[in-house]
């Protein structure tokens, strides 16, 4: 039994320890493939039409010469009034009753996306009104991350990936209070069309629309945006640097990038890294960035040539970048106008589920796009778990209103439920103590010879219906209770910012803290924080030991060691977690010291009995032995 117990430990170490450092991985990503320059538009202030550069691809299709060809005379509007095209900037802010969206007429960009209902500060603000432009929006939590200039989501550049964004100033339509466009002429080849951005935000929802409209008129020919090198791209919609909220690092414990696709069917985790982007060349249903609690979903009607994703570093300041482009294909009509939706909002199942079973605006079925919600890589095994754990979590905040109580309760619960088998297991350290004087005959008959010593053993067991992996078989159920709680108190919304008790557990999802002493950092460990529950934790497993314990095993030298080596190692491992699941395994550990004490009331009788059969029957072992002296 020692060595199954230590066996038992030493594995749930080795793969707790694993899952922590496979949480923090990143994988080699997939090569965009070799394509090249893209077609540039004038960046300074136009007074008039701007000039889109075009070029001719030399025989060998190595390079491009950029031609530039301006109109010097002022393009009018054509289809509305006749005002020249603006030279300054002017901001549109739309705001629902779920987010503020702030747009710039510079590119008709997307330059701020505030939640009202969720706060920077991981304040849980949902039972509170939502937060109105007159009250202080900076503390919201704003989808579109800038860096040291101010961001621009959306931007459409004309070409290819490469290619700059359009920051000319565009024209302004106020269509209604959800709706407005953003309108400006080019001239590409000589032929003049016009470019139109068309948002449209609906008010109940985090999905909106954007429109690319581009009308060469009726007469004009096909427009050629690109040249060889380009891979026949004839727009490109640039979402980046950044999905928010703001955070210190990707550590892939408090906050991570994930980046995902959906095509026929069936997701797929996308892997990037800094040197390599990852393409994305099949018709996709959607495709995602997503973030601990909050997501960037691109849902094209219209097929894109590819999407891209890249994490490759930026110049504005930003710590990581997560990027997507989406690849619109040469146009082969003079009038054409392209649809692409996006989502930028929370990670919750509520809220993406709509678009599963059409309670949406844009009539949305079978989207699958809760799935990003659940999404737990290798440990997806364990999803039907966790979602167990979540409802049971949520159906004890309705009764007590407070998460970290709920927790507890969850705590209790699964502790009730699994004491039939740590009964049992105590049961069984009662008779492996009984038996302790026949393994030890067994094993001195039978050290010389090790396949004996295993068959006598086997069939000691069997004689006294005794099997040795069942003390063990607790330990091995916690064990992926452990690894879901892990995983859901990493994600479950709810629990962001979810107060436990003030002025020292103020949110579960994140580690508490009782001093911060940063900039200093510990040297190698790199904490800049002294935390009190992993030290609470360490005082809880060493008492839970010492109860459980029995004797013969801390007269083991090995199974003493481990009893103090194994709180320390777990002390390293946990120091960073959420602090609700540290709660769990510190409430769980005086549980089962409560649990174990009351076991060891209720089995004294039996112990006492069975120690006294094993007396009984060492005495009348010795009893021939007397006998045979006297003679």
């Amino acid at each position: 039994m020692e060595k199954n117990t230590v066996l038992a430990i030493v594995l749930s170490i080795v793969v707790i320890v694993g899952f922590y450092i496979f949480q923090a991985q990143r994988y080699p990503q997939n090569v965009i493939p070799d394509g090249a320059s893209a077609l540039q538009t004038e960046q300074k202030a136009p007074a008039g039409t701007t000039v889109l550069e075009t070029g001719t691809v030399s025989p060998a299709g190595q390079e491009i010469e950029a031609v530039a060809e301006q109109d010097t005379a002022p393009v009018r509007q054509i289809d509305f009034d006749s005002a020249e095209f603006p030279e300054v900037e002017e901001l549109t802010t739309i705001e629902t009753p779920l987010f503020i969206a702030k747009l710039t007429n510079q590119g008709g960009d997307l330059t701020s996306f505030k939640l009202k209902k969720h706060n920077q500060a991981i304040v849980n603000v949902d039972s509170v009104p939502a937060i109105n432009e007159s009250a202080n929006s900076v503390d919201m939590v704003d989808m579109i991350l800038s860096g040291t200039e101010e961001a621009h989501a959306f931007s459409l550049a004309f070409g290819a990936q490469d290619a700059k964004p359009i920051r000319s100033y565009f024209a302004k339509n106020r269509v209604s209070d959800y709706s407005v466009e953003f309108y400006r002429d080019f001239i590409a080849e000589g032929k003049k069309f016009r470019l139109t951005k068309t948002y449209n935000f609906i008010p109940d929802e985090y999905m909106f629309e954007l429109l690319v409209s581009i009308d060469g008129g009726a007469i004009v020919p096909p427009l050629n945006f690109s040249g060889a090198q380009s891979g026949n791209i004839a727009y490109t919609i640039h979402f980046g640097p950044q999905i928010g909220p703001k955070f210190a690092e990707l550590d892939e414990r408090s906050e991570y990038r994930h980046f995902f696709s959906y095509i026929n069917g069936k997701q797929k985790q996308e892997k990037v890294n800094e040197k390599q982007d990852a393409v994305v060349n099949a018709r996709f249903s959607w495709a995602a960035i997503a973030g601990k609690y909050f997501t960037f979903f691109a849902v094209p009607d219209t097929t894109p040539y590819q999407a891209v994703f890249s994490v490759k570093p930026s110049e504005d300041g930003i710590n990581g970048a997560s990027r997507i482009f989406l690849l619109r294909s040469t146009l082969n009509a003079s009038r054409t106008t392209d649809t692409y939706r996006f989502y930028l909002g929370p990670k919750t199942q509520d809220e993406l589920a709509k678009y599963d079973n059409g309670a949406n605006a844009w009539g949305y079925t079978e989207m699958r796009m809760e799935k990003i919600a659940n999404a737990s890589g290798f440990w997806g095994i364990l999803n039907p778990l966790e979602r167990l754990l979540k409802w049971l979590l949520n159906i004890f905040y309705m009764l007590v209103p407070n998460y970290g109580i709920a927790i507890i309760l969850v705590t209790l619960l699964v502790k009730v439920l699994l004491f039939p088998l740590t009964k049992k297991s105590s049961e069984g350290t009662i008779r492996m103590q009984a038996m302790a004087p026949k393994i030890k005959e067994i094993q001195d008959k039978y050290k010389e010879n090790p396949q004996k010593l295993q068959m006598e053993m086997g069939a000691l067991y069997k004689r006294e219906g005794y099997n040795p992996i069942s003390g063990c078989l607790p330990m091995l159920v916690q064990l992926p209770i452990f690894l879901a709680m892990y995983n859901l108190f990493n994600n479950h919304f709810e629990l962001r910012g979810a107060l436990f008790i003030s002025g020292w557990i103020p949110d579960l999802s994140s580690p508490e803290t009782i001093w911060n002493f940063a900039p200093f950092r510990i040297p190698i460990l790199g904490w800049s924080d002294l935390r009190l529950l992993p030290f609470v934790y360490v005082g809880s497993q060493l008492l839970y030991s010492k109860v459980t314990t029995t004797p013969d095993q801390m007269s083991n030298p090995q199974m003493k060691m481990m009893m103090y080596a194994m709180p320390l190692i777990f002390f390293f491992v946990l120091y960073n977690v959420p602090s609700g699941l540290l709660i769990y395994w510190i409430m769980s550990n005086v549980l089962t010291l409560f649990q174990q004490l009351m076991i060891n009331k209720m089995m004294a009788p039996q112990k006492a009995a069975m120690a006294a059969a094993a007396a009984a029957e060492a005495q009348q072992k010795k009893a021939p032995h007397k006998n045979k002296k006297r003679k």
